[in-house]
């Protein structure tokens, strides 16, 4: 495959690939920051790449100068590499997919992508992304989860987009995985859009408890349960020093306390069992 490169071809347990991206779907960084939380908590080794030649235009996303020891320079280019996680669980491992948006040739970089999952005998592609929304910061994070394969979506009780608009590469990658027979699953984080700057660990902290939901991997997020405490109160004290944003967020807050609880996706054992047999049949039937 045209710009994929391989450094080794590493052994998995029925991995799940997990994808996120800075750009476009990743409001607040909640998505790129969930990927970079596996990579640098589980022993992660890159095992490919796919070369920032093949899909930038260096003009639009620029490589960066960077000192070592304040005397070397070093030039950092927009990267997509694959991680091999053993997450030591009897369910599966992850290939976690931590990248930049492409500027180009979208459809050959997700067919390097397919390609990684294929080679590796993922079951599953799980992309992760964040949106702005009309969300108070106050209440709880509500991921949703959006599928094309109709089966998947009943069993997970998950969505079937009704989107009609411009994408980014996750909602790219979601239709390719699509095409080429592969189950996918997309899971959404709603940001605040009065409070957009990254990071966002509320957001991202739950991108990570429904992806361990989904993939039975253990992960404690102690961590990321105190920061994003932290940042919620520093978001209320800043909140409260202006009267005009205050009170939207009080409005917010009411609708977001008054709304039906619609499709938000299911947590806990449920989906982990419901995507087993999913997958379990799905090979039964000759399809993955």
């Amino acid at each position: 495959m045209a710009g994929l490169v391989w450094e080794d071809r590493p052994r998995l347990r029925r991995p799940v690939m997990v994808a996120g991206f800075e750009g476009w779907n990743d409001a607040g960084d909640a998505a790129s920051d969930a990927a970079t939380w596996i990579v640098r908590n589980f022993d992660a080794s890159c095992f490919a790449w796919i070369d920032p030649e093949e899909h930038f235009d260096f003009q639009s996303n620029r490589p960066r100068v960077e000192l070592v020891d304040g005397v070397t320079r070093r030039i950092t280019w927009p990267e997509n590499r694959f991680y091999a996680v053993a997450t030591g669980s009897d369910d599966h491992d992850l290939v976690v997919l931590r990248g930049v948006e492409p500027n180009l040739s979208w459809r050959s970089f997700c067919a390097s992508v397919i390609e990684v999952a294929r080679s590796t005998g993922c079951e599953l592609v799980v992309t992760l992304g964040a949106l702005l929304a009309d969300v108070p910061h106050t209440r709880p994070v509500r991921i949703t989860g959006s599928a094309t394969d109709p089966e998947l979506i009943e069993r997970l009780h998950l969505q079937s987009s009704r989107y009609e608009g411009p994408t980014g590469i996750v909602g790219v990658l979601h239709d390719e995985c699509r095409r080429a027979g592969l189950a996918s699953v997309s899971l959404w984080a709603p940001v605040p859009h009065y409070v957009a700057s990254p990071p966002n660990p509320p957001a991202t902290r739950e991108l990570l408890a429904r992806l361990a939901d989904l993939t039975r991997f253990s992960v404690r997020l102690d961590s990321l349960d105190a920061t994003a405490v932290a940042w919620r109160e520093q978001v209320s004290e800043a909140v409260a020093g202006d009267d005009d944003v205050r009170a939207y967020v009080s409005q917010l807050e009411r609708q977001v306390d008054e709304a039906e609880p619609g499709l938000e996706m299911r947590s806990g054992e449920s989906i982990a069992a419901e995507l087993e047999r999913y997958l379990r049949e799905r090979e039964q039937r000759g399809e993955a």
